[in-house]
C-alpha cells in the first residue's frame, strides 16, 4: 500500500508541476509570445485564485468552489481568443464556451448557496 501511495504522490506532483515547468521554459527560451503568454496569464490567475481557498471540509462544497475559478478561467481563455483570433469557427466556439460555462457557474453558485456555503465573488 506504501509503495503505491508513494507512485501516486509522484505522478501528481509531475502533474501539478508540469504546467509550470513547461511555462518557465518556454518564458527562458523567448517562446512565449502574443496570445500564448495571454492565456498563460488567464492559467496563472486560475492558479492563484484556487490556491488561495481554504478547505471547506465539505468535499461537495470543495469541488464547486475549485470549479467556479477553473471554468472562469475558460470564460477569460476565451474572451482572449475574441480579443485576438481570426478564425470564425475558433471565435464562434469561444462564445459557446463564454455562455456556457457562465451558466455553469451561475449553477455551482446556486449549488453552493443550497449547501450553506459562500461562493467566491
Amino acid at each position: 500500500m506504501l509503495i503505491k501511495k508513494t507512485t501516486l504522490a509522484a505522478v501528481m506532483t509531475v502533474l501539478v508541476a508540469s504546467p509550470v515547468v513547461a511555462q518557465s521554459s518556454m518564458e527562458h527560451s523567448g517562446h512565449m509570445q502574443g496570445s500564448m503568454a495571454d492565456h498563460m496569464d488567464v492559467m496563472q490567475t486560475m492558479m492563484h485564485s484556487m490556491d488561495h481557498l481554504p478547505s471547506t471540509g465539505n468535499a461537495d462544497a470543495d469541488f464547486l468552489l475549485m470549479m467556479i475559478p477553473h471554468h472562469q478561467s475558460a470564460i477569460d481563455m476565451a474572451k482572449v481568443e475574441l480579443e485576438q483570433g481570426e478564425d470564425p469557427e475558433t471565435r464562434e466556439m469561444a462564445e459557446k464556451i463564454i455562455s456556457a460555462q457562465q451558466d455553469e457557474i451561475t449553477g455551482m453558485k446556486a449549488m453552493l448557496d443550497r449547501l450553506g456555503f459562500e461562493a467566491p465573488e
